[in-house]
């Protein structure tokens, strides 16, 4: 267990990514208690480690934390995404030096395929270290990294150094004892498995799996009978045997994932926009079928990395959604102002995607103070009707155009940093 293959990943995490944003450039607000606010300024979806000390629980609404707040100095920030997606994709340029073969798995999370690079160092600890003091060093995050033959692994070593401190930021499972690892495994709960979630986790626990040792001990065979085969490769992936593709564990209510790869390479901005706007339809359908709905929209692109001889491209934006919604042609128009934002000409592109975060549920939507009740009903409808017909004769059938850009009314966002890193009027000035 732990060197069945010759794979080797690493898991990149920034540690309280938009909480982090805003303290590298405001250093007074370093061990301050203080919040991120969603869309609208509604409610918290990032929290400081002294501000979850107090107990405040994501997505708790601000309004509700008004005199909790005032009794601790809790400092309210509204979402900054072109701060937040700016300093996401220098996290990414700087973890491009140690790898080509990089999977952004969220905003503020990377894979990183490091078997065929990690000779270069002592050892893969040696190379997490400098994955780690390099990030902070060149953009001011602190990260946390987790080295294993399997991203499932990998997930769970991330989740030891971040909750471990004696680790300094870095656990290298693959080059652990089978009894150290599988100590380390007994002592965390198989709801921290990457993909498991509550309901598969209370539905392990009535079956007596407690534990991540208990999972990876489990047989394979009988969970894939119970939970499918996403689940059963789980356990495999436990064992260190790689064998799950980033998109089959996007957990739930997180974030959605939709990429492919291109059968031929893509030149054009109108072939990007077709390829953009296929995944957002499929994102979407994920996000209708668990009941969500998406605050921002990551897009992003890029050139074949095994290509030496041309000339390489890669680029992300993350946009916000002025009303989050789970509607396929909203955020297709969202989608394609952004891809716009970031195309290159000149460049063969291999590989795009998109990214649904700030992911909340439905019921809990929020009205927003222009929105018609009667759209949203209609949008609904409309959805609920495209999902069914493509249901029945087969996905894709019916299919959104692409638009041109969409008129939204601004967001409120009354306690916005500044664009530290993207406005020149904004830098931030040493004095």
């Amino acid at each position: 267990m732990g060197n069945v293959t010759a794979h080797l990943f690493a898991l990149v995490d920034v540690n309280n990514f938009y909480v982090s944003c805003e303290r590298v450039f405001q250093p007074k607000l370093e061990k301050v208690p203080m919040v991120v606010l969603s869309n609208n300024d509604g409610c918290a979806v990032a929290r400081s480690a002294e501000v979850k000390a107090l107990g405040v629980k994501m997505g708790t609404p601000w309004f509700k934390l008004k005199q909790l707040a005032q009794d601790h100095n809790i400092q309210a920030f509204s979402s900054n995404y072109t701060l937040y997606g700016d300093m996401s994709n220098r996290v990414v340029e700087v973890l491009r030096q140690f790898t080509p073969n990089l999977e952004v798995y969220s905003i503020d999370e990377s894979f990183l395929r490091v078997d065929g690079v990690v000779h270069l160092y002592e050892n893969p600890t040696s190379m997490g270290l400098q994955i780690k003091d390099r990030v902070k060093d060149w953009v001011g995050l602190p990260v946390c990294v987790g080295i294993a033959p399997s991203k499932t692994l990998a997930k769970f070593a991330n989740y030891l150094a971040k909750h471990y401190s004696s680790l300094g930021g870095v656990c290298d499972v693959s080059s652990m004892s089978q009894d150290d690892l599988f100590r380390w495994m007994s002592e965390v709960d198989v709801g921290e498995v990457w993909g498991v979630g509550r309901k598969i986790a209370d539905r392990l626990k009535v079956m007596g799996i407690n534990t991540v040792l208990d999972l990876a001990r489990a047989s394979p065979q009988h969970i894939r009978l119970r939970f499918g085969v996403v689940t059963e490769r789980l356990c495999y992936e436990l064992r260190g045997l790689s064998c799950l593709k980033l998109e089959e564990v996007a957990p739930d209510k997180q974030q959605i994932i939709a990429s492919r790869s291109f059968g031929k390479m893509v030149t054009t901005l109108d072939e990007l926009g077709e390829s953009i706007a296929t995944h957002v339809a499929r994102a979407s359908e994920k996000l209708r079928d668990q009941n969500s709905i998406a605050g921002a929209i990551q897009i992003f692109i890029q050139t074949n990395p095994h290509k030496l001889n041309e000339p390489q491209y890669a680029k992300s934006v993350l946009i916000p959604v002025a009303d989050a919604t789970d509607n396929t042609l909203v955020l297709t128009d969202v989608a394609i102002t952004g891809l716009k934002s970031i195309y290159k000409a000149g460049y063969r592109y291999k590989k795009a995607g998109v990214m649904l975060t700030l992911i909340s549920d439905k019921p809990t939507q929020q009205q927003s103070l222009f929105e018609d009740m009667n759209v949203r009903g209609r949008s609904a409808s409309l959805m609920g009707t495209l999902d069914k017909l493509n249901q029945r004769f087969g996905s894709g059938t019916v299919r959104s155009a692409r638009s041109g850009t969409r008129q939204a009314w601004q967001m409120r966002s009354e306690n916005k940093s500044f664009n530290f890193t993207t406005r020149w009027d904004e830098l931030p000035v040493a004095k």
